[in-house]
């Protein structure tokens, strides 16, 4: 079998057999196959695409091509969830501890934030002493006794996608609705875990523009893990504005503790408590979405929400100090409040715009080992629907390097305004399953 010869079929749309794929993510990952003849079979995906059949045969390879977790020491369902990325989706603080919180084993892996979107493993770490890096028996042995954990990819899960995600986001490859499926769902599913559910975002500060592209990439990993066994359902929800109102890595997790404690945004609020009720169905520990509601609010009432994620950062070597009193953490130099420039109702703000401009602060990576400050970011004033008078507060900018005019005019430029109301968009869609 030669690689070149892969390639020109795949250039013509043919698609690879199981032994074809099983060649090329063995090679590619031990390095016979090059870097640039793997870079030219995934350009030829982009152009011409790839059956469910085909992308759930590479996400097979690729969940193989390291170690796959077994998590059958620990008792239950286990749970997963994963975002596609968006602007202050801290979801997962929140979320995690509390389906742990309702009886539920939650077993999460997460990734950094690149670009415009934040990471889980970022947030976390803003909090001193936080520890990320588990190995597979730390992990499985804290599930067990606490209930929770979330860490970082272990070092030989899905070699394959580590490999080829840093070609895909240098060669203009990423856009691919079989390569974002099969890189999903090969580390999702090598995580070990019974039951995935998927935030699957659209709009401005996603990388699905649309509910229809968000629809469908959802249904591609749904249908990848129904074939591999796994229950998968997915949530589509709106990032055509920023989640909440705290953008930035301590901001951030201030904002989830608010949430743990019943004081979040109203749309944040509302995504983890539905999130949380589709998850609890999942495990068949409630029959309906309002039974799970229901619950999911009592964990947050009662505090034990707010208890587990307590428990997780003390697990993980973090200063509990710092998330029972959340004025410890280090704030930035300076805060710059950004006041509205005419009267009128907020009709749009781009999630992507107040993402970029919290990045070039210095809150987020414009390459994969660039240093996060994690004191910078935005707090949102007004949200979609708000209306705001002339000189009245949009946003506050937190900031060690000030604020240039060309950022200030980029986060005005992403506002639009008008003179009727307007209509707060829906943030949560259809569960697909």
């Amino acid at each position: 079998m030669r690689m070149v010869d892969l390639i020109e079929k795949k250039k013509y749309g043919t698609p690879l057999t199981k032994a074809e794929w099983h060649f090329i993510i063995k090679g590619f990952v031990s390095g016979r196959i090059p870097a640039y003849q793997m870079s030219a079979l995934m350009m030829a995906i982009c152009f011409n695409d790839m059956d469910i059949e085909e992308t759930s045969l590479l996400t097979l390879e690729m969940m193989h091509s390291g170690d796959v977790l077994d998590l059958s020491a620990i008792p239950g369902i286990k749970l997963d969830k994963h975002s596609t990325g968006g602007v202050g989706d801290k979801t997962s603080l929140v979320l995690v501890p509390l389906i742990a919180a309702c009886g539920i084993p939650i077993a999460k892996m997460s990734g950094r934030g690149l670009g415009h979107t934040g990471g889980t493993l970022d947030k976390l770490e803003s909090i001193p002493g936080f520890n990320v890096f588990l190995d597979s028996q730390a992990f499985i042995d804290q599930v067990n006794k606490i209930g929770l954990a979330i860490c970082g990819q272990t070092a030989n899960l899905v070699p394959a996608d580590k490999k080829m995600y840093a070609l895909r986001d240098v060669t203009a490859t990423v856009q691919s609705i079989p390569l974002i499926a099969s890189s999903v769902m090969s580390k999702k599913l090598a995580a070990g875990t019974d039951a995935v559910l998927l935030d699957v975002k659209f709009g401005d500060g996603a990388f699905m523009k649309t509910k229809e592209d968000a629809e469908l990439l959802a249904r591609t990993m749904i249908d990848i893990g129904t074939r591999l066994g796994r229950d998968t359902r997915a949530a589509i929800s709106n990032m055509s504005q920023p989640l909440g109102k705290a953008v930035g890595n301590i901001l951030e997790v201030k904002e989830a503790i608010a949430t743990l404690h019943g004081h979040g945004p109203d749309d944040f609020t509302e995504l983890c408590l539905h999130e949380a009720a589709t998850m609890l169905m999942m495990a068949k520990v409630v029959q309906n979405v309002d039974e799970g509601l229901a619950l999911a609010k009592e964990k947050i009432d009662d505090g034990t929400a707010f208890e587990k994620f307590v428990a997780m950062v003390k697990a993980q070597g973090g200063d509990v100090q710092y998330v029972l009193n959340p004025s410890l953490f280090d704030t930035a130099q300076e805060v710059i409040t950004i006041e509205a420039e005419e009267s009128g109702y907020i009709a749009d703000i781009k999630a992507m715009t107040i993402g970029l401009t919290v990045m070039k602060l210095g809150g987020g990576r414009i390459a994969r080992h660039d240093t996060i400050d994690f004191t910078v970011g935005i707090i949102l004033n007004k949200k979609v629907g708000d209306y705001v008078e002339k000189g009245e507060p949009l946003l506050y900018v937190h900031t060690n390097c000030g604020l240039s005019d060309e950022l200030r005019d980029d986060i005005m430029a992403g506002y639009q305004f008008s003179s009727q109301p307007v209509s707060i968009p829906q943030l949560i869609g259809n569960i697909i399953k």
